[in-house]
């Protein structure tokens, strides 16, 4: 899939999401799989620009891969100011928000809020695409709500504007995420322009992947919280998509490796003191499948040294592969002696 003059080395992108999609995050994605990764969504206020936060979102020169870069607002003028900025720090494209739910974006009348206007839209749409030499892109929901589903118009829009690309996430504004994502809209955009449409909701495994590209026609599809503590999601798809099998799971050791990598990488980033917290959710995104009983994490989400949470993270996973090797040992016995009965 190209979009404007790049081509995607698969099908698989890393969705935008707040506060989860930082630079090592996505550099994470990128090594396992993901074909380009869309940075966290910046606001086009240039009031917050000098905020901690916002500083560190706008870092993308020395990125691997395509570098996308998310901006939301709702004026014209500070959206096209806020892409020409980006591109000048690194961006190879500019992703439009229009899928945000959250009500305190949509009370801006940025992010979904903004698929009730498609004046605005189109003025927004122009704006940016005139005031950079990089692709644009948009994401958006189906619509509204699900009486005012208007996704494909929107599409339809979007590629007179010059729009080289559209994300369809298949639920509507009202739904937040609630509820399974449908696909029949997707489908009938993809049916009604001639860019390339990315398929985003609700897909979780490789199989559920292959449904989709089959179902919708999509060019490619956009994996967001499937991602979250399992970012090998996109090299298992593409693997399926590829072969038509599946991987055996990750082995424990590569888990706990890849995981302590991304701690550290999370503590240079931020700084111990920042790197520290944000670590916290990405473990416990980590160990949903390893720690049901939630107690290593909830003891993990006390400490404040970065150097202790490393080697907490350790200790666990050996003692986690002690206990392994003791019930597969156990597992052995009881089936030796069950045979022997």
């Amino acid at each position: 899939m190209y979009i404007g003059q790049y081509q995607i080395k698969n099908c698989l992108v890393a969705a935008p999401m707040a506060g989860i999609t930082d630079r090592p995050f996505r550099s994470l994605c990128y090594s396992m799989g993901a074909g380009m990764t869309v940075s966290e969504m910046l606001s086009s206020n240039p009031q917050v620009w000098k905020s901690d936060k916002s500083r560190l979102r706008m870092i993308h020169s020395d990125e691997l891969g395509i570098r996308s870069v998310q901006i939301a607002g709702s004026d014209p003028d500070e959206m096209a100011a806020a892409a020409r900025i980006n591109v000048a720090n690194g961006a190879h494209i500019i992703d439009i928000n229009m899928g945000c739910p959250a009500k305190k974006v949509n009370r801006k009348l940025a992010g979904s809020a903004l698929l009730r206007y498609p004046e605005l839209i189109e003025k927004i749409l122009l704006a940016v695409v005139n005031a950079v030499d990089v692709p644009v892109t948009l994401k958006v929901r189906t619509g509204w709500s699900p009486e005012e589903r208007n996704c494909i118009k929107i599409a339809q829009l979007a590629e007179r504007c010059g729009i080289q690309a559209v994300t369809i996430h298949g639920r509507t504004r009202s739904c937040l995420f609630n509820g399974a994502a449908e696909y029949d809209s997707i489908r009938a955009a993809k049916q009604n322009v001639t860019i390339p449409i990315i398929a985003n909701g609700d897909i979780t495994d490789p199989l559920k992947a292959r449904a989709v590209l089959d179902y919708t026609g999509a060019d490619a599809l956009m994996i967001g919280r499937a991602a979250q503590g399992r970012p090998w999601i996109f090299r298992e798809i593409q693997h399926y998509l590829e072969t038509g099998e599946l991987l055996p799971p990750m082995p424990i050791a590569e888990v706990q490796c890849l995981m302590q990598a991304h701690v550290k990488e999370l503590h240079d980033f931020y700084g111990p003191g920042k790197g520290i917290r944000i670590a916290r959710k990405h473990v416990s995104w980590y160990l949903r499948e390893h720690a049901p009983d939630d107690q290593f994490r909830r003891t993990f989400n006390t400490i404040e040294d970065a150097s202790e949470q490393l080697e907490v993270l350790e200790a666990y996973f050996e003692k986690f592969c002690v206990n392994q090797r003791k019930e597969l040992t156990e597992l052995c016995s009881n089936n030796a002696e069950i045979l022997t009965y």
